[in-house]
């Protein structure tokens, strides 16, 4: 399975209006796009997460029960009522960009999950920790893109 962002190469800067602080932020989320999904998957998860953040690792976004058919989310689909989000770690639903203290550049991982059943049967707003818990047992394939922030 492959997973890519027409925004930015992989280990490239995100450009300023995915972040959630500094100049030209705008924290919208990402275009990604993905292909090669194994035989049975039935949903997919997204989880994007920071492990360079002073506290450990700090998620930015959790996105799950996407369809099988989907291929991909358009730039600034966070919000979009089809989706079924969980709570990052700033404490709101959806997506929050970078924001990292200054100093060198954090990593942002995005990771896309193949799931073996249609629905993780959480509501919208679950924690990591509960969705990471639900796909326990039920990931066919992963996929990673990594982009950078530096503030």
């Amino acid at each position: 399975m492959k997973l890519v962002s027409p925004a930015f190469g992989y280990g490239e800067p995100l450009p300023a209006r995915f972040a959630y602080c500094g100049e030209g932020a705008q924290n919208l989320s990402p275009p990604l796009s993905w292909s090669g999904a194994p035989a049975g998957t039935a949903s997919f998860a997204l989880v994007m997460s920071d492990p360079d953040a002073p506290s450990g690792t700090f998620v930015h976004w959790l996105v799950y029960d996407l369809p099988p058919a989907l291929e991909g989310l358009p730039e600034g689909a966070s919000g979009s009522p089809e989706l079924t989000e969980g709570t990052n770690d700033y404490g709101a639903l959806g997506y929050g960009g970078p924001c990292p203290p200054p100093g060198p550049a954090h990593r942002y991982f995005f990771r896309l999950y193949a799931l073996d059943r249609p629905s993780l049967d959480l509501p919208p707003g679950a924690t990591a920790a509960e969705v990471v818990r639900a796909m326990d047992g039920a990931v066919l394939a992963e996929a990673e893109w990594m982009g950078t922030y530096r503030r």
